[in-house]
């Protein structure tokens, strides 16, 4: 019988209890502060970051893992030939972490133990995914069972984001053509998707008005679906209170949901700005 493990980046949204129950390897982005570089989750944490961003002088930067990096962390992981990993990392579209994996089991030649997906997300909706395979795993389901599984879950997973300053997001330009128009808005809240990877502007509104319809929209759509939904995300950029308002008023649509409810990783946050928050979910 195959030894699968499974391998995801510091974007994704987990607890530590998740990760230590099964036994996940999580490699760390890194993060650069007006001049000081940090490793994700290791010598800072996420809301350390958040309260260094909002005093920083200029937008911080993210870096995906160095090729030897994943090299180390595969060759680590794959010690005979009944070794396999699963490797499941955040979208193409926000960072090059799944090419820089890529690269490294080229280099290292074990494309046939090595399986790399990508999650088309990040943060819990990468993190619904990464505790799928490990789970299948534990329970001694082949990489492929694994593989097929995953895929069903990035079928049907939703991801619905509310920006409400479009500081940062416009500062690191992803955005792209958008950013000119939207910058001269004035108090101006988007909502983000990411329908098959793509990060997409879905709506644009002005003031509180606007993030409540839209928690009322994405509320309605959880209660349509309320007995398919598997789990769900809430994920923050320094709004702990309002989040948790928010996970309760889930949890009286449907009781049995589990709801996780954290600060998101600074490769979120950087780009998002303050008091932006995502809810994530997924139906089976």
């Amino acid at each position: 019988m195959a030894n699968i493990k499974v391998v995801t980046d510091s974007s994704v949204q987990l607890t530590t209890d998740e990760i230590k129950k099964y036994n996940i390897t999580v490699v760390p982005l890194t993060i650069t502060i007006d001049g000081q570089t940090y490793t994700d989750g290791v010598d800072i944490t996420r809301s350390e970051f958040v309260e260094k961003m909002l005093h920083s002088e200029e937008l911080p930067k993210t870096s995906q893992p160095a090729i030897g990096v994943f090299e180390n962390t595969f060759n680590k992981l794959i010690q005979s030939e009944d070794d396999q990993v699963i490797g499941i990392f955040l979208s193409h579209n926000l960072s090059g972490t799944i090419e820089a994996a890529r690269q490294a089991v080229e280099i290292i030649g074990k494309e046939k133990q090595i399986t790399l997906i990508d999650s088309q997300l990040t943060d819990r909706g990468e993190g619904f995914q990464v505790l799928a395979a490990a789970k299948d795993a534990e329970e001694g389901k082949t990489v492929s069972e694994i593989v097929d599984h995953v895929n069903k879950i990035i079928q049907n997973q939703k991801l619905e984001m509310m920006v409400v300053d479009l500081k940062n997001i416009i500062k690191g330009g992803r955005l792209g053509k958008l950013s000119g128009k939207i910058a001269t808005l004035l108090n101006i809240r988007i909502v983000l998707q990411m329908p098959n990877g793509n990060l997409i502007v879905a709506k644009k509104g002005r003031g509180k008005k606007f993030s409540k319809r839209f928690d009322e929209r994405v509320l309605s759509d959880i209660t349509k679906n309320k007995d398919s939904i598997k789990a769900v995300g809430i994920s923050y950029v320094n709004t702990p209170q309002e989040m948790e308002e928010l996970a309760a008023e889930i949890k009286v649509i449907n009781p049995n949901i589990d709801v996780l409810v954290q600060q998101t990783s600074p490769i979120i946050a950087t780009h998002a700005g303050e008091g932006a928050y995502a809810i994530i979910y997924y139906m089976e």
